[in-house]
């Protein structure tokens, strides 16, 4: 185990740099952008941008990674995660920071495919879960120390836009000197979103739902914080918790879907989800300490339904469908993360900040609705056997970019056609 670790050492701590630089960014630009006047349902416009640019890298990073390699793909993409920050910095209008996030969008999406890629080939079957445990933790903790590093600068100048890019800078450092070996080209992942509804249609709308939660939350949690007076420490602290609930929860909740069907904890994550958000909504600036802990409750379902979607989508794919699905999954995902925020900042705009948690209770609330229709549909005695339901996979938090080739069992070429079965 420890010599797998050491293996991806170099591979880690670029990881880290770059998360560290991706929480600066994520909590700096939104407060930049409500110090400059902008309204919510402008700051979810340039939101848009990066959810475009994360969703369009997912297709097109491949092929360069064929052409060229791991390295100089992953430079190239630091490099345009620097450029894009700077940018932001050099020229501060809506319209070009939407261009700008959709540059540093592309560029974090496409570099979680390569790590997630390279870790896959550095790691074997037996040491995989707790590889890619080390994995996530990590990027949980360069994304809260990020966040934590705004509240030392003033968003109005142009100090930590320069900080943000040369964290960046040293994220290449560590990959480029390092002598392990470079992995082999990530293999081309063709989507289906037909397939992906014949086989499970709640898998194909949870997708969109989950894009639009976690989506929604990752571009307006900032803004949300401040417009209901929080300082910026304490909304890093908010989006600490929230990242810190869903971090935690992922293996506990993926252990308890392995056993029972999982439309049931697909129910259970959200209800919980409503009543953590309704719970949220009841306290105001002056209970910061009830805020944190509702939103680390709201946290713990965020980002774990998406593992949810593409655990029960596979448990209902023949195995050279895994890649397929989990592609066309991953751009539903996309869209979501497109579509909630736009419809979220413009409620925030008409009605105040807590639009943004009744927005997020909604879309628990359609998640667990269309989970319990489905049953109604099927059984739970006509789905899947235990024995041939696939492992939970925990995802990679706040914004995956999961390599579609990572998922159990994947085959790439089979073009098999097969009944579907609905669930």
């Amino acid at each position: 185990m420890f010599a797998s670790l050491a293996s991806i050492a170099a591979l880690m701590l670029s990881t880290l740099l770059m998360m560290v630089g991706f929480g600066l960014m994520n909590f700096l630009l939104p407060i930049r952008s409500l110090s400059e006047g902008w309204s919510t349902f402008t700051i979810s416009v340039i939101a848009t941008g990066y959810t475009f640019g994360f969703t369009m890298s997912c297709i097109i990073t491949p092929i360069f990674v064929r052409r060229v390699g791991h390295v100089r793909v992953f430079g190239a993409l630091i490099t345009l995660l620097t450029v894009s920050i700077l940018l932001c910095a050099l020229i501060v209008e809506w319209w070009a920071w939407m261009i700008f996030r959709g540059l540093s969008g592309f560029a974090i999406a496409g570099a979680y495919l390569l790590i997630e890629s390279w870790l896959n080939e550095q790691v074997t079957n037996d040491t995989r879960g707790a590889t890619f445990s080390v994995y996530m933790v990590t990027a949980l903790v360069g994304s809260i120390a990020g966040q934590y590093i705004v509240p030392f600068g003033d968003p109005a100048t142009t100090t930590l836009f320069v900080i943000c890019a040369l964290i960046f800078s040293l994220a290449m450092f560590p990959v480029a000197l390092s002598t392990a070996k470079s992995p082999n080209p990530i293999a081309e992942a063709r989507f289906d979103l037909k397939r992906l509804y014949y086989r499970s249609p709640l898998a194909f709308f949870g997708s969109l739902l989950s894009g639009a939660l976690s989506g929604t939350w990752g571009s307006l949690g900032g803004v949300y914080s401040q417009n209901i007076g929080m300082t910026t420490a304490e909304g890093a602290t908010l989006l600490a918790v929230i990242l810190a609930g869903g971090s935690l929860s992922q293996v506990p909740i993926g252990k308890l879907s392995d056993r029972i069907d999982r439309r049931f904890v697909m129910i259970g994550a959200g209800l919980f989800g409503v009543a953590a958000c309704l719970l949220m909504m009841m306290f105001d600036r002056e209970n910061t300490l009830m805020i944190y802990v509702a939103g680390f409750f709201v946290g713990t379902v965020l980002y774990p339904v998406y593992s949810l979607n593409v655990a029960h989508a596979n448990d209902l794919a023949e195995p050279h469908e895994y890649v397929t699905i989990s592609s066309a999954i991953m751009i539903l995902y996309g869209l979501g993360t497109v579509t909630g925020p736009l419809m979220a900042g413009s409620l925030m705009q008409l009605t105040g900040p807590n639009a943004l948690i009744w927005f997020l209770a909604c879309a628990f609330a359609l998640y667990a609705g269309y989970a319990t229709w489905r049953i109604t549909r099927r059984l739970p005695s006509e789905g899947p056997a235990l024995e041939e339901k696939s492992d939970f996979q925990a995802m990679p938090i706040p914004l995956q970019g999961t390599d579609p080739a990572s998922v159990p069992n994947a085959a790439l070429n089979a073009e098999d056609e097969v009944e579907p079965r609905l669930l």
